[in-house]
């Protein structure tokens, strides 16, 4: 079969990326739209391939959660013969389990959406929740882009510096930094206020005069960060900080948040558009090569293990 990369709109940048690694040009379908705002998206020159749709589902969630489902549908009616969607970013991750009576499950909902598209398979890059294989009706394949970001974040850390989890779900996630770096772990417990605001109210781990790592999967409004930040300082940890992490949304103020802290050097990744001159201290780091190589050996049908998370 023939390999095609199918660009959505959500991350093109990232799409012409991954397939200019591949040694390919990537399919840039016609988007289409009534007055409405309703999308009719148009993918050609598919057929009888093997296609990868790069879609990440960040912000706007919901109108990147309805491309991909038409663009999948697109690319089955065009007679692809296989369909891996490519999401770096799944949206709706946070939404894993009912919280509450009446709530919905998010997350199972936008994957059995997926598959009732056409998705056979599904890539992923350090998603939020471990749950995303065990709730997917379709084989997945979870990337991690945590030694790429090690190395990057690692270059300006300090030889006695201690890698944080900013809150319990992230100490996995430390670990396996803290395992790249050699560098012990501290954790920050904190109480989520609202969707915004949280408090952190203990630190465990030694990081009395040491510089700090603060490490998670994600920064969305950057309350978390905002309140380790504190925390450390708090306990007599050493600014200034880094902060690493693989999805940078950057919603709301996020960004001026994170301009009033100690922190250094903030290293992210391009699952989702960045601009670098919004917010100095941050570094960009590629993920176009790891999905390449994953979506390679996919196309190739070799073994992807040494490429997943194993937290």
């Amino acid at each position: 079969m023939t390999l095609r990369i199918v660009a959505g709109t959500a991350n093109r940048p990232l799409a012409a990326a991954v397939a200019a690694a591949l040694d390919q040009e990537p399919s840039v379908p016609v988007a289409e739209r009534f007055p409405d705002g309703e999308s009719r998206p148009v993918v050609t020159g598919v057929r009888g391939a093997d296609v990868y749709l790069v879609q990440p589902t960040g912000p706007p969630v919901d109108e990147h959660v309805v491309e991909a489902l038409l663009l999948a549908d697109a690319c089955r009616r065009g007679g692809a013969a296989r369909l891996t969607a490519v999401v770096p970013y799944v949206g709706y991750a946070r939404q894993d389990r009912r919280r509450r009576e009446g709530e919905a499950i998010g997350l199972r909902v936008v994957v059995a959406a997926l598959a009732s598209a056409g998705v056979e398979r599904l890539i992923a890059v350090d998603p939020h929740t471990a749950a995303l294989e065990a709730v997917c009706p379709m084989p997945v394949e979870t990337l991690t882009a945590v030694p790429a970001l090690a190395r990057a974040a690692g270059r300006g850390v300090p030889e006695e510096a201690v890698v944080v989890a900013p809150d319990l779900g992230a100490v996995k996630l430390a670990r396996h930094y803290a395992r790249l770096l050699a560098r012990p772990v501290a954790l920050v417990r904190k109480t989520r206020l609202t969707g915004a605001d949280v408090r952190a109210e203990q630190v465990f781990g030694d990081v009395t005069g040491r510089p700090a790592l603060v490490v998670d999967d994600m920064i969305s409004t950057g309350g978390t960060i905002e309140a380790a930040v504190e925390a450390l300082l708090g306990q007599g940890a050493t600014p200034p900080f880094a902060v690493a992490a693989t999805h940078g949304l950057f919603a709301g103020d996020a960004r001026e948040r994170l301009r009033r802290t100690e922190i250094r050097s903030l290293v992210v990744t391009d699952t989702l558009p960045q601009d670098g001159a919004a917010l100095p201290s941050l570094e960009v780091c590629p993920v176009a090569p790891l999905l390449a190589e994953a979506i390679g050996r996919l196309h190739r049908d070799e073994g992807v293990d040494d490429l997943l998370a194993h937290t």
